[in-house]
């Protein structure tokens, strides 16, 4: 039987004897296999392997550390035997080929870790900061899923936020080739813009709000603009429909703004005299400062009235 052979019997406890602990004199064996019961799994080695490197396998099978065996003379190791294999031939071979995923390599480096393989542990740590600068993403974009959640997020956000309300799904809105065009503007605007200001401005979107395509910005918590690209037009039922507007410059330029609120959460008085209203005020009640609140947002709304007959509006 080879060195590599790994025989994974799932050893189940059993009442019987106590494991025996033993004074493991590793020198005299050289070259001859021991056998490891490693969490379960068993594997067949030499104690010249195990000796190779100074690690705590070195410390055990040298005859400085206790070693614990059972009744069939396999010698015990209270560790998942999941990775010892590839422990094993990297104590063989000084190098190893490593897992594809981070979770296993990751694991493979808390055995590396707890068997004191200094190298092993370095091969480990430096392909998962491979894995993270080849995989993590340049940004994530947070899609709200409640009004809470979405409340909290820009609560907590210490940078300026820009949010996208997007539904398409709206009933009230028109299905037009036009319209779906500027949906999609608005919709790669947005895209644009999370890359452009990445790390600077938190972007994030919405689905689940009731208008069809809606920015909103924010600055330190609070609301400071909103762009509603929806125009509304009469056609000859007199039904109104809500269509997408696709004003570009307002929204770069509101976007631009939010950065002037890129600052930390404290206190500038000449940033709150510049974006609040005068100090007599302050001593309205709660729903009072709401309605300010509100009333302080710049709501910007593209509105184009048409009609397809000679009838004038509101006839």
């Amino acid at each position: 039987m080879s060195g590599d052979t790994c025989l994974t019997t799932a050893l189940c406890p059993a009442a019987g004897p106590k494991p025996k602990p033993c004074s493991f004199k590793g020198g005299s064996l050289g070259n001859k296999y021991v056998r490891l019961n490693v969490g379960g799994s068993l594997y067949y080695t030499t104690v010249q392997v195990l000796t190779r490197q100074d690690t705590m396998l070195k410390a055990m099978f040298s005859g400085r550390m206790e070693v614990l065996t059972d009744k069939e003379g396999w010698i015990l190791i209270d560790r998942c035997g999941k990775h010892f294999g590839t422990i094993l031939n990297y104590l063989r071979d000084d190098t190893i080929a490593l897992p594809k995923h981070r979770q296993e390599i990751k694991e493979l480096m808390a055995e590396a870790k707890y068997y004191l393989i200094q190298g092993l542990v370095d091969m480990c740590q430096a392909a998962l900061q491979d894995k993270k600068d080849l995989y993590e993403p340049v940004c994530s974009i947070p899609i709200i899923t409640s009004p809470k959640e979405e409340e909290r997020l820009i609560e907590s956000s210490m940078k300026p936020v820009v949010k996208l309300l997007y539904n398409r799904s709206n009933n009230k809105y028109s299905y037009t080739s036009n319209s779906d065009d500027n949906l999609l503007k608005n919709i790669e605007l947005f895209d644009k813009l999370s890359l452009r200001f990445n790390g600077r401005v938190l972007f994030i979107k919405d689905v689940i709000g009731d208008e069809i395509c809606c920015w909103s910005f924010y600055g330190q918590g609070r609301k400071l603009a909103e762009v509603c690209c929806t125009s509304i037009v009469y056609a000859t039922e007199k039904k109104q429909t809500k269509v997408v507007e696709f004003p570009e410059a307002r929204i770069y330029e509101e976007t631009l703004n939010v950065l002037l609120y890129e600052t930390p959460r404290v206190p500038d008085n000449s940033l709150l005299e510049a974006t609040s209203r005068s100090r007599s005020q302050a001593s309205h009640s709660e729903d009072d400062e709401g309605f300010e609140l509100r009333d302080r947002v710049r709501r910007i709304h593209v509105k184009r009235y048409s009609t397809y007959d000679d009838r004038q509006l509101g006839h």
